[in-house]
């Protein structure tokens, strides 16, 4: 599969592109990385420094791509963390020009912009645009439980209510919905939910808690779901299959003790994952 993947960059540590390329290439997929920031470090350590690409500068790599005569050849357009419109502008400009060339081709979206406890970390207006532009013209959205409610508009307390709101977000425009990181009423403590919901049905993942909360999970989830999903055809063996290489990764991080995600160290986790979690159906 070849993957156009529109994210961030780190030098040290792994989100965005950084955390999404090595793992797609352990798969054996051709990745073309498009930077839409450079920095030294994840932001969550609340100092970097490197720039923040101007949008027009992107769209200049995306159309130099385009000049190859390569885009028929692009399988799946993949994006996550848009901190202005005007990147998500480019986004869904080169989603467009990438179905032109190649009608099988699939766009998959992080919708990143807030968790529980944090709320909403992105600029204002990021939200509304993420929800009403970005959202529909995706084919697989991987948003997280509290970005779920603010999509579908509504309470998600229960696991059926997570299920209602996938709904809603399908009805808006993507078929493949995957939710990570759900508690709901229903949970057993100590534990967390993955949920995938599509066209065939509805599925979920139970895993332990683990004692860690890294920046650059959700970006491995989401890429690793996109391949698996698009190489199976199956929602339920792609959840099984992200769940357990993404644990792996989380489980090979605490037992380091280190801040950044441990991609490189779990890798054979990531390329052959032993599949230790059972999706269960739900509808």
């Amino acid at each position: 599969m070849q993957i156009l993947s529109i994210q961030s960059s780190v030098a040290y540590g792994h989100v965005g592109n950084s955390a999404a390329v090595f793992p797609l290439q352990r798969l054996g997929h051709e990745v073309w990385p498009v930077l839409t920031v450079h920095f030294s470090n994840h932001t969550g350590y609340g100092a970097w420094r490197g720039p923040l690409l101007d949008p027009a500068d992107v769209r200049e790599v995306i159309l130099g791509i385009e000049d190859r005569g390569v885009l028929p050849e692009v399988d799946a357009v993949l994006s996550g963390y848009q901190g202005d419109p005007a990147v998500g502008m480019v986004v869904l400009d080169t989603v467009r020009r990438v179905k032109q060339a190649n009608p099988a081709a699939v766009y998959c979206c992080d919708p990143v912009m807030g968790d529980v406890g944090r709320g909403m970390f992105v600029k204002p207006g990021i939200p509304e645009y993420l929800r009403d532009e970005v959202v529909p013209a995706a084919d697989i959205v991987t948003p997280n439980h509290f970005e779920l409610g603010f999509l579908a508009g509504r309470e998600t307390t229960r696991l059926s209510d997570v299920l209602d709101a996938a709904e809603v977000v399908r009805d808006s425009g993507p078929r493949d919905v995957l939710v990570t990181s759900v508690l709901h009423e229903d949970s057993e403590p100590q534990t967390l939910d993955v949920v995938a919901v599509s066209d065939e049905g509805a599925w979920v993942v139970t895993t332990p808690m683990l004692p860690i909360a890294p920046n650059g999970c959700g970006d491995l989830t989401t890429a690793l779901y996109l391949a698996h999903l698009r190489t199976t055809g199956s929602p339920a063996r792609a959840l099984e299959l992200t769940t357990s290489s993404v644990f792996a990764v989380l489980e090979t991080t605490v037992a380091a003790g280190t801040r950044e995600i441990q991609i490189v160290a779990a890798q054979d986790a990531i390329a052959a994952p032993e599949v230790r979690f059972e999706a269960r159906q739900l509808r």
